[in-house]
């Protein structure tokens, strides 16, 4: 993990999103979109500085399509 970085990332769940678009207009630093208005996100770790904005995204969706998940830290080879 990058310093910087939380332990979550986004993703949206193309089948429940019907583009209202309401998580582009909110968090415009993490989701793009693609030419039909559907929201576009890397996968990229959530920045600390913007865990607030996602949750506040994921918590407007009114499809409940975008998800913030928690990725499985793996271990780092040679630490114990």
């Amino acid at each position: 993990m990058t310093a910087g970085s939380s332990n979550s990332r986004l993703r949206v769940n193309p089948i429940a999103c019907k583009a209202h678009g309401v998580c582009i207009e909110l968090l415009p630093e993490l989701i793009g979109s693609d030419p039909w208005g559907y929201p576009v996100v890397s996968g990229h770790l959530v920045p600390n500085r913007l865990m607030d904005h996602a949750k506040r995204a994921v918590e407007a969706c009114p499809t409940i399509a975008l998800l913030l998940e928690e990725v499985p830290q793996t271990p780092t080879s040679g630490r114990s």
